[in-house]
């Protein structure tokens, strides 16, 4: 008989003479003549309850169905009389899989810290369970906004020579002996130091330059020795590139961008965002929805410092011209001054990436941030410079060596056009639409420093 998804069988609007599902036993409870098996394969939040008589061909194997056992149950789909619309009369039941008694994932709480020890199982948790289904959700929609604006998806590389954010945070990819004092790169697998990739940007605005929009979507690495819950060695995260389009049209883009996912999120019927609001974070869909329906405020960055100084609130980081903005400043400015997201842009020009385009004041790049309340800042951008000269003298500026750039400087060379894009963690964005505090929880297997567990 063909399984159906648990999902498929609670969304069902009839009863089913025959139907056969196939899962992981959440609990078992016995009573003298039958069992109730919870039944959950991972396609919704909900399990099935599965009454199991005692006659039933495979109800010699009930004591071995515990808890993480799975299994296979022919039956009947009928009303229910219990908050679930159906249950199931199983006619045949069949234990696939045992588990010993040792199980980790026992009918109790456990901690996110416990739970990060068994990677391996702990999607079968009804919160791992909503946080990766709202991920496939999440990219699914991220995919369907850009390619629907005629964005083309490019596969940027995972290993390059080029170090797009000037930090030297990187992970070095090298076939010679790790012992060896003296290096020569020259007899390396690339014949240069090569590393895993902090951005797919510089490739990704090569493409730009010639599709006019395409947009990147896939693993980045940055060896920096952080143990916040905001920081991972290795994440995923979108870039989208625009020829032809200057910081407001970069801004436009990324708010459109994040309503859309908000809104894709905030549609769901399948019970994962109502998990999130009872177990996670309460307000959770109140803070998507103000995402969804207020326009985004566009402030300076000047503008912002005033604000705050001028504000009479206090800060860990008062503020002042030059700085860069803390999370403290970031929610202020979204929760208590304008009560709404804010794009904060013309950032000052040393505190940013040679990239960035530099204003006519010259002490100011077109960058931007997207700050929104409850978090913080989400996404970030800017216009890139395409004039040559000043990227020759940003590059000089930054100590970096032209020659590691001349494929970039080529595109100033050669049809230059202005151009602007923007980046956004993808872990990030999990955070912010299931409330969810620690990046840890939304990476299937994080990657922290001393952590490299399967």
């Amino acid at each position: 008989m063909e399984r159906t998804l648990v999902k498929h069988v609670l969304a069902r609007e009839d009863a089913a003479e025959s139907i056969c599902v196939e899962g992981w036993v959440r609990t078992r409870r016995d009573a003298r003549q039958f069992s109730f098996l919870e039944v959950n394969d991972g396609s919704c939040q909900p399990s099935l309850q599965v009454v199991v008589d005692s006659g039933v061909p495979g109800a010699e194997d009930l004591p071995l169905m515990n808890t993480g056992a799975s299994v296979h149950v022919e039956g009947e789909l009928v009303e229910s009389p219990g908050r679930q619309k159906w249950e199931m009369r199983a006619k045949r039941v069949q234990l696939i899989g045992a588990a010993d008694r040792d199980y980790p994932l026992q009918k109790k709480h456990h901690s996110p810290e416990f739970l990060r020890t068994v990677a391996h199982l702990r999607p079968r948790t009804n919160l791992y369970g909503a946080i990766f289904r709202t991920r496939s959700r999440v990219a699914a929609a991220v995919h369907r906004f850009f390619l629907g604006r005629d964005f083309v998806w490019v596969h940027t590389p995972i290993i390059t020579a080029s170090d797009c954010e000037g930090a030297g945070e990187m992970f070095r990819v090298t076939t010679l002996d790790p012992l060896a004092t003296n290096k020569d790169y020259n007899k390396d697998f690339f014949g240069k130091p090569a590393s895993l990739t902090v951005s797919g940007q510089l490739e990704g605005e090569a493409f730009a330059c010639a599709m006019s929009r395409i947009y990147t979507f896939g693993p980045t690495f940055r060896a920096e020795n952080s143990n916040t819950p905001r920081h991972a060695a290795e994440f995923w995260m979108i870039e989208p590139e625009m020829a032809f389009c200057d910081l407001a049209g970069d801004m436009e883009i990324a708010e459109s961008f994040l309503k859309y996912v908000v809104s894709d999120v905030l549609s769901d019927t399948g019970g994962d965002l109502d998990f999130f609001c009872r177990f996670v974070e309460p307000d959770l869909r109140t803070r998507l929805e103000a995402v969804r329906d207020c326009p985004f405020v566009r402030c300076s960055y000047t503008e912002a410092v005033e604000l705050m100084k001028e504000s009479g609130q206090h800060f860990d980081y008062p503020p002042h011209w030059g700085m860069d903005m803390q999370t403290e400043h970031e929610r202020f400015l979204t929760e208590k001054h304008f009560h709404s997201p804010v794009i904060v842009y013309d950032y000052p020009a040393e505190i940013k990436p040679f990239y960035m385009r530099r204003n006519e004041d010259n002490s100011t790049v077109a960058a931007m941030d997207v700050l929104v309340p409850g978090v913080g800042e989400l996404m970030g951008g800017s216009q890139r410079e395409e004039r040559l000269d000043v990227l020759q003298d940003n590059i000089r500026r930054a100590g970096m060596k032209e020659q590691d750039y001349a494929h970039y400087m080529d595109l100033r060379r050669f049809g230059t056009v202005p151009h602007a894009g923007f980046g956004v963690g993808f872990e990030r964005l999990m955070m912010f639409v299931t409330g969810v505090q620690n990046i840890r929880d939304v990476l299937p297997y994080p990657r922290t420093p001393h952590n490299c567990e399967s």
